[in-house]
């Protein structure tokens, strides 16, 4: 006999939806359509399993994604190009229409220097590639088997080196 699966309502889904992203149960349950005592009703969402598994997994989605969307910022200011940044630097005008455009994604801080001129400084490139190596994302060991061949190689080079001295 196959298992009866919930069917959510809008509401719940809502709420679900809301309290992860505030974890307020009554805010979630107002923003939900429940007007009338709204955190008891959130209360009463929270207490039925189907709603708190559905809660768990969008946490845990949410979780997922943020995790994901961090090694992509990171890839990005380890890797990412500072071209627009030296366009910036180095035009006398630029109209805001461009400036839209302009990726400036690593850069840290920008000052417009007394007597004219800019100072622009880049987020650190080194600390931003430790954060992708410490990372679940990356898999730094699967780059060891390869060192270790170009290490061993040398060592061939080095002792046919010394038979031929």
């Amino acid at each position: 006999m196959k298992s009866k699966t919930h069917e959510f309502s809008n509401k719940e889904r809502l709420f679900s939806f809301n309290y992860v992203n505030t974890g307020n149960i009554k805010e979630s349950a107002i923003k939900a359509g429940y007007t009338s005592m709204p955190e008891k009703a959130g209360l009463k969402l929270l207490a039925k399993k189907e709603v708190s598994e559905e809660i768990d997994r969008l946490y845990a989605e949410k979780k997922k994604n943020l995790a994901y969307r961090t090694c992509i910022g990171y890839e990005r200011l380890a890797f990412g190009s500072i071209v627009d940044a030296v366009k910036l630097l180095i035009s006398n005008e630029i109209d805001d229409s461009k400036l839209e455009k302009m990726d400036l994604f690593n850069i840290s801080e920008i000052k417009v220097v007394k007597g004219g001129g800019m100072e622009i400084k880049f987020f650190d490139r080194l600390r931003a590639l430790e954060k992708l190596e410490q990372s679940s994302l990356i898999q730094v060991n699967e780059a060891v088997p390869f060192y270790k061949a170009l290490e061993e190689g040398t060592k061939v080079f080095r002792q046919g080196d010394e038979n031929n001295s």
